[in-house]
């Protein structure tokens, strides 16, 4: 008998192979950290090559590690991050440009362009998404532009586009299989929500010839079999999901209220909203949460583009911190930040401002600030945001969150999650696994393929980690709050 489900998670700065066995428990795991290619200020770019390779090296060394048979593995689902896009050549199998990444903000220009067209609220009610050059249109247009311009002798019938999921799926299964999932498609700002397919006005509007998309299939279902010469057996991949609508499917989202928030490199607040589609009144994006072969789910997200890549920016760019897991005792040894506050927008900033040209800053610095005043409060913006966010949730839906459900990487900062709790004033909930991007998509693909009998009883089986309650110090943090917010408006604008 099989013992696994193999899930792939394809993330803005790393990717990872993980089984998750029969009880939906994590077993092992491997992973790779992933090139970040910064050609200009606000630029990022990903090597599709290195992902392809990374993909195939953590999925070997999780099944090294663990001594385990191909064999022994009865399906796998496919996680990646959203928004990020690719042009190949499908005759070579090369790709003709690094991948644009979700962050990358090349494109500001043509967003604002369009939106002074009037094109924002046709694209907003089609798509459910702000005109943002967050989104994947802009981004193929101008991969295609970039195409026709310097490489002239490509034959566009040849060329094929996709997200990564579909770059990964077209390899995976020996260049067989150009499809994408719903949730994923959702992203793009080229998928009607009403017909759940590509829509013809906004391809002809952005130029992107259709013949050149994937196709679109649910996010439980067969999206075809591995090619025995690129993993060693033909497996089933039966779940493709965009990597935060993954987080909500592990957490057991599936009723209207119900909803997470993912600290990854980006923080995603994501809110299911059952089978109708929802609208948000406050800057939130509407998309679809999954979709089933007889049933579509949709979801109302808030999107902040800068949380996890905060950090990474302090260990690697402005060089304060050696790695990330010191900001906790880092943030715990100063009472406070001394008045100083960042601005988390070093990608501008997402929800619900949508603001292209923000920049990141600190604002309150004097010659007392230290290190750690500093590394205190870029930790403090995460949950500033977060906290911006669910405000919004809480005015869309009328009824106040009481309780928030995280994930991610820098949900494992204790501190981080301590003062989340404090600035919210409701408790936050930790569960044991955090990679639940990975764990959903071993959800879906488990159950889409009988690996698994009962989507309820897996969420029943999940372990709770830790609940982090309101404190002594909520009060100072929600005051605090209002000063950050006042930072906010002033790194706004700056174009």
């Amino acid at each position: 008998m099989t013992q696994y489900v193999l899930a792939i998670d394809l993330g803005t700065t790393g990717n990872r192979a993980i089984l998750f066995d029969r009880a939906g428990q994590l077993y092992a795991q491997a992973y790779k950290e992933l090139t970040q290619h910064y050609p200009h200020p606000g630029w990022l770019e990903h090597d599709v090559t290195e992902i392809w390779a990374d993909t195939q090296t953590v999925v070997r060394d999780v099944l090294v590690k663990t001594d385990t048979n191909v064999s022994d593995i009865a399906t796998i689902g496919l996680t990646v991050q959203r928004e990020t896009c690719v042009l190949w050549d499908k005759t070579t199998g090369e790709p003709l440009h690094k991948a644009i990444v979700w962050q990358d903000r090349r494109t500001a220009p043509l967003c604002r362009e369009l939106t002074a067209q009037g094109k924002a609220e046709i694209i907003q009610q089609k798509t459910g998404l702000v005109l943002d050059a967050y989104f994947s249109a802009t981004k193929l247009k101008w991969l295609l532009d970039w195409v026709i311009e310097h490489k002239p002798e490509v034959d566009l019938d040849n060329v094929l586009a996709g997200t990564i999921d579909t770059w990964i799926l077209w390899n995976l299964t020996g260049r067989q299989v150009h499809a994408t999932d719903h949730s994923n498609a959702s992203r793009t700002m080229l998928m009607n929500l009403e017909t759940r397919d590509w829509d013809l006005d906004l391809l002809e509007l952005f130029g992107i010839p259709a013949h050149i998309m994937p196709t679109i299939q649910p996010s439980l279902g067969q999206f075809g079999t591995t090619s025995a010469n690129v993993i060693g057996a033909e497996l089933p991949i039966t779940a493709i999901f965009g990597d935060q609508q993954a987080a909500l499917f592990a957490h057991g989202c599936d009723q209207p209220g119900l909803l997470k928030c993912t600290y990854g490199t980006g923080c995603f607040l994501v809110a299911q909203m059952g089978t109708h589609i929802a609208r948000s009144s406050q800057n939130l994006l509407s998309t679809i949460a999954w979709t089933t072969a007889d049933q579509t789910y949709y979801a109302l997200e808030g999107a902040m583009f800068t949380t996890g890549a905060c950090i990474q920016w302090l260990r690697d760019g402005a060089q304060l911190i050696e790695s990330a897991p010191e900001t906790e005792a880092i943030a715990q040894s100063v009472a406070d930040t001394d008045g100083v506050y960042f601005v988390p927008a070093l990608s501008g900033l997402g929800a619900p401002h949508w603001d292209m040209s923000a920049r990141a800053a600190f604002f309150g610095i004097t010659g007392g600030a230290t290190q750690a005043h500093m590394v205190r409060a870029v930790l403090e913006s995460i949950a500033y945001q977060v906290k911006e966010v669910v405000d919004a949730a809480n005015t869309d839906s009328g009824s106040p969150l009481v309780r928030l459900k995280v994930d991610g990487g820098a949900s494992k900062n204790n501190w981080l999650m301590q003062f989340q709790a404090d600035v919210l004033g409701i408790p936050v909930e930790r569960p044991a696994v955090s990679d639940a991007t990975a764990q959903g998509a071993a959800f879906g693909a488990g159950l889409a393929s009988g690996f698994y009998a009962d989507y309820a009883d897996l969420i029943a089986a999940r372990q709770v980690d830790c609940v982090f309650e309101p404190g002594e110090d909520a009060q100072a943090a929600q005051e605090n709050f209002e000063l950050w917010s006042k930072a906010v408006s002033r790194a706004k604008r700056l174009d």
